[in-house]
């Protein structure tokens, strides 16, 4: 049963909420958990025009996918006031500043802090609630504390073999709250705990505000009763506190309520595309995740073919050069009957990686700009494959990487198709041009099980 889509269903008619994603998986993230929720949704990569959304009537939900998770405040200065502006000039009831399920952000890039700042100005509030846990992904946030799934094990943020390692953001603060307020010199914080959550308290919680000061109101949630409290916060509050900051477990969230209040029908995810006859993918991660995907891949008909990143660093010419040859090396690949796996690094073990960092420090290249250039590289070598074969299925592996790259294939919006692993869903993807229709699967590189390459080639589908 579809869920609602006019004025007679109990969520009523229009938009329920407008996102902003910091990275192009999470974004893709938020539309995968309203949209296998029977709510029509999509992800455009700029704020849409009134024909792009001419295309889509039914929509409920419409978000904008970005790269501010790679950016300093100042960017953030120029770039969110307008945005905000353009998404409230789309008259949601709740606008979504997404962030990562593991907070990946620092006071000089992708400031959490910063884009509170901004979207409470712009949106006129004080009280912003954060949700950044998700237990459907395996993220759990306890009186305060973050923690993450990892293989068999929940590990709190700052003890998490792959977040504390992180090349950008290592995180050595697993306080929610804690860790936001080291971005902003104008927050409070309140937590609004699991205690809190059972008595049915809500955002009224916050504290009272001396001028120019906001709340930031951290939300714990552990399983789908905390859930749904945590939703029913967010949602009774909007009319107060429109602008939330979280993971896509705002919108599980979000869903939860509506569902157990009787908002919203509880529908079937649906099934599996079936297997593409042959699959290109392309990976910027160091992940130890994507380095286990990588090996498993190798063994079940994937090549692996490596893309030397330190060229960066090099000038154009030497990174053109690389393209060309890893496009070659793909395109023979795919002659004999492989689908080729494109990728910067086996791990942060990896020599490759070591590689990169010295030539990072040999020729003084900055490393925000360095991981532009790799992520457009790689866009660039998937682009011209596609272009060059029959392939219509493809991945792009680590967020950071699948901004960059996805902006190379001249696409203005994605809509979901099959969910594999929450948070990794294969997408169409909408494009005036030669792309359009593609089907494009965008995994963050901590996200997915060994054989996720695998499970996108055949299709996808819950299992």
């Amino acid at each position: 049963m579809d869920g609602p889509r006019n004025a007679e269903s109990p969520l009523g008619a229009g938009c329920l909420v407008a996102w902003y994603g910091d990275d192009f998986t999470g974004a893709a993230a938020v539309m995968e958990v309203l949209t296998f929720s029977g709510l029509p949704a999509i992800l455009f990569l700029d704020v849409p025009s009134p024909e792009q959304l001419a295309r889509f009537p039914e929509l409920r939900a419409i978000g904008v996918a970005s790269t501010a998770r790679t950016q300093p405040p100042d960017w953030m200065d120029r770039t969110l006031p307008d945005i905000f502006k353009r998404l409230k000039a789309l008259g949601p009831e709740l606008i979504h500043y997404k962030v990562c399920s593991t907070l990946d952000s620092s006071p000089v890039s992708g400031s959490i802090g910063r884009a509170m700042e901004i979207g409470a100005d712009s949106l006129a509030t004080t009280c912003v609630p954060v949700l950044v846990a998700a237990p459907k992904m395996r993220r759990y946030q306890c009186f305060g504390h973050l923690f993450a799934g990892m293989d068999e094990e929940v590990v709190r943020l700052d003890r998490h073999p792959v977040m504390s390692r992180h090349p950008v953001t290592p995180m050595d603060e697993s306080d929610v709250a804690r860790h936001i307020a080291r971005q902003s010199d104008r927050l409070e914080t309140c937590l609004l705990s699991l205690e809190d959550l059972a008595r049915g308290t809500g955002l009224e919680k916050a504290p009272p505000l001396a001028p120019g000061r906001l709340c930031a109101v951290s939300i714990d949630t552990m399983d789908s009763a905390s859930d749904a409290a945590a939703g029913r916060a967010i949602w009774e509050a909007r009319a107060t506190s429109p602008f939330v900051i979280g993971s896509q477990g705002v919108e599980y969230a979000l869903v939860e309520h509506w569902c157990q209040s009787g908002l919203l029908d509880r529908v079937a995810p649906p099934t599996g595309l079936g297997r593409s006859a042959g699959m290109m993918s392309v990976s910027g991660s160091v992940s130890p995740t994507t380095a286990a995907q990588i090996a498993w891949s190798t063994q079940n008909g994937f090549e692996a073919i490596a893309f030397d990143a330190s060229r960066v660093c090099h000038g154009k010419e030497r990174v053109e050069r690389e393209i060309a040859r890893v496009v070659d090396a793909s395109l023979s690949a795919l002659s004999d009957g492989k689908d080729p796996l494109v990728h910067t690094a086996e791990g942060p073990d990896d020599p490759a990686v070591t590689r990169f960092r010295a030539a990072l420090a040999e020729t003084g290249t900055d490393p925000q700009t360095a991981n532009r250039t790799v992520g457009e590289a790689l866009g660039t070598v998937l682009k011209r494959v596609l272009e060059r074969s029959d392939i219509r299925r493809a991945i792009v592996s680590g967020g950071d990487s699948s901004g960059f790259a996805t902006q190379k294939l001249g696409i203005f919006a994605l809509s979901a198709l099959a969910p594999t692993i929450p948070g990794a869903s294969i997408f169409r993807a909408h494009s005036d041009g030669p792309m359009d229709g593609l089907e494009l699967a965008l995994k963050g590189g901590q996200m997915g099980s060994p054989d996720y390459f695998a499970w996108v080639r055949d299709g996808g589908g819950p299992r």
